[in-house]
This record gives structure tokens, C-alpha cells and sequence, in this order.
């Protein structure tokens, strides 16, 4: 793309997300909300990327992210599957530390994350 970003699918382990990243700095992840997808971010990313590292996925089964199958108790969608897969995103893409935000399940996935996955 034209505006310095790329947009891959990167293996997490459970799931392969569709990621968009770019910019330089800091790493910053954005966490999309329901019903939307990482494009949510498309007005701030530019903004952004002049002073972050910029991630934004789709969470699983949003988007062009793969979607696990459902189980009896929905813990394959739940906010903590979601936070270890946002954690493993940033590991693969060289990140052990990374400010998040998140707006709506984004928002409850990064608080899920702060919980329990922070160092």
C-alpha cells in the first residue's frame, strides 16, 4: 500500500490474524470493536504512525481473520483467547512491551489483556 502500512496474516497459533502495521516508535496495538474490523482505524492510522509502530488486527472470526470453532462454553471467543492472541501477535512482530487501545470488545480484550498478560 501506498501509505507505508502492509497488511499481512500472521500465525498466532490458534488463529492467523489479519494484521495491518506500520509506522515507527513506540508499538502501539488497536483493538477494533463489534461489528467492525481493523479498518475502523483507517482516519487515525496516519496520524498515528508518526510517532508509533501501529498494529491493528482483526480479532478472530472478525474480518479476514480465521475463526475457531465454537465451543459449549464460547471460551474460543472469549476476551482472554482474544488477549493471547493479541500478545502472541506482538511477540511474532518483535514486541514484549506495547501500549494497547481498544474501542468496544477491543476496548474489554485490552482490559483482559492489561489483567493478565502485563509485565
Amino acid at each position: 500500500m501506498s501509505d507505508g502500512f502492509v497488511t499481512e496474516r500472521i500465525d498466532v497459533g490458534e488463529v492467523v490474524l489479519n494484521v495491518r502495521h506500520g509506522g515507527s516508535g513506540p508499538p502501539l496495538l488497536l483493538l477494533h470493536g463489534y461489528p467492525e474490523t481493523h479498518r475502523m482505524w483507517d482516519a487515525v492510522l496516519g496520524g498515528l504512525a508518526e510517532e508509533f509502530t501501529v498494529v491493528a488486527p482483526d480479532l478472530r472470526g472478525y474480518g479476514d481473520s480465521s475463526a475457531p470453532r465454537t465451543v459449549a462454553d464460547h471460551a474460543t471467543y472469549g476476551k482472554r483467547a482474544m488477549a493471547l492472541d493479541a500478545v502472541e501477535l506482538m511477540r511474532r512482530l518483535g514486541f514484549d512491551r506495547f501500549d494497547v487501545a481498544g474501542h468496544d470488545r477491543g476496548g474489554r480484550v485490552s482490559y483482559r489483556l492489561a489483567l493478565g498478560y502485563w509485565h
